[in-house]
């Protein structure tokens, strides 16, 4: 295990911050990973010690930080489900928001003042079809993307009130699983479109569908654009290195410039497991814009973000591979073509 600087990894026990946890841990650092393990997992924390806490308990983050030493924080404990963030906004903000300042609140008392923010793309809302560039943000059109908008403001008036220096990687669609199978996505319930439809292949979920096929886009689904869970984690570690080398932040997203349909994916799992899924076709959801993908040259000029595994042959068989792993395959009367 790494002995170098401590960073606190908020959420670590999660999909995306455990991810990160390996990331840190093999650049030289200690991910301390702090969750209160409401949707992450214990059994994810392997690279770093762990803290179970909420970041809304302000005392217990600051106790976090000084006793580890941290030099700087990595936030992704949120809420993160569009649709559920329309059905229950309070839950969002109360979370997502209320936590941050919690979290804030706990960085400044121990003069930690470097922060890492897990942003979004759905601070853009319907964009357009263009791929969207960092100026486009500020018209979220549910409160999960709104939670994360009023996020990023905060954090500017903390850059610019406290001297905080901050990250929001505003990413999209992360997918995909650790290259050796060591974690991937694990959640109940499950949402996404990946993995539900790997689960529905091993007979875990019965009621699987596309949700919308009336958009303005040429085969009627949802346009999104895929990042590999890996490399989002790289980017992270670059941003936190910027950080820690004097860099103010700002605001990147972080995605591949190309987007996919529910369909183009659903054909790519299909050609890689040799299984055929249901189509079955439901009313959109709410919340959800048509196509959302990402200009992501800023990143790459001024982090030399270059994602290395985000191609769909790769994110769809990382993915197969760890859900094989995860959740043996139950359904005997799946048929492989």
């Amino acid at each position: 295990m790494s002995q170098g600087p401590a960073i606190l990894v908020t959420g670590g026990a999660g999909y995306i911050g455990a991810h990160c946890c390996k990331a840190l841990s093999e650049a030289g650092y200690v991910p301390v990973c702090f969750d209160n393990l409401s949707t992450g997992h214990r059994s994810f924390v392997k690279w770093g010690p762990f803290v179970e806490g909420d970041v809304s308990d302000t005392a217990r983050v600051a106790e976090a930080i000084a006793s580890h030493d941290v030099v700087a924080v990595m936030h992704f404990a949120a809420f993160s489900q569009v649709g559920e963030s329309v059905s229950a906004p309070q839950k969002y903000y109360l979370n997502n928001v209320c936590g941050t300042l919690s979290l804030l609140k706990a960085m400044l008392e121990q003069k930690c003042r470097r922060l890492v923010f897990s942003s979004t793309g759905a601070v853009y809302g319907n964009a357009g079809r263009d791929p969207i560039s960092e100026g486009a943000a500020g018209v979220a059109v549910n409160p999960y993307g709104v939670s994360k908008w009023m996020i990023e403001q905060i954090l500017a008036d903390y850059r610019s009130a406290y001297g905080m220096h901050s990250f929001c990687l505003r990413y999209f669609n992360a997918c995909g699983a650790e290259l050796s199978g060591s974690i991937g996505e694990l959640r109940d319930p499950e949402t996404h479109l990946i993995p539900r439809a790997m689960m529905t292949l091993q007979g875990h979920v019965s009621d699987f569908a596309i949700f919308g096929d009336d958009y303005e886009t040429p085969d009627g689904t949802a346009i999104r654009d895929y990042i590999h869970v890996v490399d989002l984690a790289a980017a992270h570690v670059r941003a936190l290195d910027a950080l820690l080398n004097g860099s103010p932040g700002g605001r990147y997203n972080l995605g591949t410039g190309s987007g996919f349909s529910v369909r183009q994916v659903l054909a790519a799992i299909e050609r890689e497991t040799g299984l055929n899924l249901p189509l079955v076709t439901k009313p959109r959801r709410p919340g959800d814009p048509p196509i959302l993908v990402a200009d992501p040259s800023a990143a790459r000029a001024d982090l030399d973000f270059r994602p290395a595994c985000s191609d769909l042959a790769t994110v769809v068989r990382s993915s197969w591979a760890w859900h094989q792993s995860a959740h043996p395959r139950i359904d005997s009367e799946a048929r492989s073509r």
